[in-house]
C-alpha cells in the first residue's frame, strides 16, 4: 500500500496520539508508525485488494483459521506499530493485545503486503520492521516489478533468506504456517496488476 511520512509539530504530543489524530481527520487512511515516523497511505485501489482476495483463497482453502487484513501489529520499539495487509496469525491472538488495537508479533505466522506507488515502504522499512519484530514469514506482492517476495528467516535488521518469484511460477510456503500453501505467483500478480493510466 502507498505510504508517505507526515511531519509533526515536535514536543507537544506522543507520536500515537498524533497518530490516532490523523485516523480521525482521514477516515479509510491507514496509519502506521515505523522507525519513529508516522506513514499516512490512502485505501486501496481495485487491484490491490482483488490480489489480497486471491491470496486469501490458498490459506482458508489450506485450513488456516486466521487471515486477517489490517490488523495491528505491536513493533516493540517505542510507539512504532504496522498494519500489514494481510497476516496469518495463531488463534489465540487475542490473547496478545498490547495497546490501541495492536498485537505482539508472537502471535504473528506470516504478514504480507502488496506494493502501491510508494512500494520502497514495503521492500525496504518494513522488511526491516518486520523482521525486528521477528516475524517469521513476510510476503510482499510487488506489483510495480512483478514479483513475488518470500523472506524468512528473520535477524537483525533483516531476513537471512529473501527468495524472489516470477509469473509461471508455484511457491509452497514455509511449513511454520501450520498447513502446506502453494501459491500461483501469475495469478496473484495478474489480478494486482494496475491499467495503465488509471
Amino acid at each position: 500500500m502507498s505510504a508517505a511520512a507526515a511531519e509533526w509539530p515536535h514536543g507537544e504530543r506522543p507520536l500515537i496520539a498524533e497518530a490516532n489524530r490523523i485516523m480521525d481527520r482521514l477516515p479509510g487512511y491507514r496509519v502506521e508508525i515505523i522507525g519513529g515516523q508516522i506513514l499516512v497511505s490512502p485505501p486501496p485501489d481495485a487491484p490491490h485488494t482483488r490480489a489480497l482476495t486471491e491470496l486469501m483463497r490458498p490459506f482458508i482453502g489450506a485450513g488456516l483459521d486466521e487471515v486477517l487484513q489490517g490488523i495491528g501489529l505491536w513493533l516493540r520499539t517505542g510507539e512504532d506499530y504496522a498494519v500489514p495487509d494481510l497476516a496469518i496469525a495463531d488463534t489465540d491472538i487475542e490473547e496478545h493485545l498490547v495497546e490501541d488495537n495492536c498485537y505482539d508479533p508472537v502471535a504473528f505466522r506470516l504478514v504480507l503486503e502488496v506494493t502501491s506507488d510508494n512500494w520502497e515502504t514495503d521492500l525496504r522499512t518494513k522488511v526491516t520492521a518486520y523482521a525486528d519484530a521477528h516475524v517469521p514469514v513476510f510476503l510482499i506482492v510487488d506489483r510495480r516489478h512483478r514479483r513475488l517476495h518470500v523472506l524468512t528467516d528473520p535477524e537483525e535488521g533483516g531476513y537471512a533468506t529473501h527468495r524472489v518469484h516470477a509469473a509461471g511460477e508455484l511457491v509452497t510456503l514455509p511449513d511454520s504456517l501450520g498447513a502446506e500453501v502453494t501459491l500461483d505467483v501469475g495469478e496473484i500478480l495478474d489480478v494486482g496488476r494496475q491499467k495503465q493510466g488509471g
